[in-house]
């Protein structure tokens, strides 16, 4: 089964501001390891990245793992980075592609089942799964075997309003699908003929009452995260992040600047060597 992957991307609505310096960490880097957490090594053809794995998401751990040690990983390519974004691999389609050759689509022939942690954000350095749209994926289950780091850039306060007010937009469409669904089901039970307009209008009164009660805030924490760390707040709660870059976010930074083609892929490759069990 091909797996085309696709990031909601919306940074065309921010205005790009300067990141960190490649020099320095995530504030991720420094914490304590976590329970269950499994280290490893990325050797690329721009240097070494290492990584912890999360004892939280033990399904996306133990798939990680178990991919590497078949050597799955192993020549794979870097094969869409986009600068203060982040940099995507895990096609094994990538591997001994030709130049010009548009990449994304491969994988395992499975999906994991989504595992998101309150604590666990898209700040500098997060490795997340990539996944289908939610178009054809509601459930927002990760591809098996895509991941991506985040490079991100740091955002001002006007710019996490925006996200804010967008999630909340977001999620009553959400509602505003649920409750069209529950009236159509009202009307079913009652023996009558849907009357489709009526219908709208009650689950728009509804969807826009539910978002004036419920509007998305991002905890202040998170936010003082992503106005000094930097990331990408707007695929929170969306993609599953289930590790970190403990040591070389510098060559995470030098990948994300090299120049890029078609459909992001950079000109030059950017090649996965190895990764190794720490």
């Amino acid at each position: 089964m091909k797996m085309p992957v696709s990031f909601c991307i919306s940074l065309c609505i921010f205005s790009l501001c300067s990141c960190t310096s490649s020099s320095s960490s995530s504030s991720s880097s420094s914490a304590q390891k976590t329970e269950g957490s499994v280290n490893l090594l990325i050797k690329t053809s721009m240097g070494d990245i290492e990584v912890e794995l999360y004892g939280q998401t033990p399904l996306h751990r133990d798939n990680f793992v178990k991919l590497v040690k078949e050597g799955y990983y192993d020549g794979v390519l870097f094969h869409r980075v986009i600068k203060e974004f982040m940099i995507q691999a895990g096609d094994p389609n990538s591997k001994n592609a030709r130049p010009g050759v548009s990449l994304g689509s491969g994988g395992p022939g499975y999906t994991i089942p989504a595992e998101f942690v309150p604590e666990l954000i898209h700040q500098r350095g997060a490795l997340s799964a990539a996944r289908q749209s939610d178009n054809v994926n509601p459930e927002k289950a990760s591809s098996g075997s895509q991941f991506y780091i985040v490079q991100g850039k740091i955002f001002s306060d006007e710019e996490l309003n925006r996200i804010e007010a967008q999630k909340t937009m977001g999620l009553t469409r959400q509602m505003f699908s649920r409750y069209i669904e529950e009236e159509k089901e009202k009307a079913k039970a009652a023996g009558k003929d849907a009357d489709q307009q009526k219908i709208q209008e009650v689950a728009k009164a509804k969807a826009t009452e539910w978002a004036q009660n419920n509007p998305y805030k991002m905890p202040e924490e998170r936010r003082q995260i992503y106005k000094s760390v930097g990331g990408t707040p707007h695929l929170d709660d969306a993609y599953t992040v289930f590790g970190r870059v403990t040591k070389g976010l510098e060559v995470v930074e030098a990948i994300s600047l090299v120049t890029t083609a078609t459909a992001d892929r950079p000109v030059k490759d950017v090649k996965i060597i190895k990764i190794k069990i720490k």
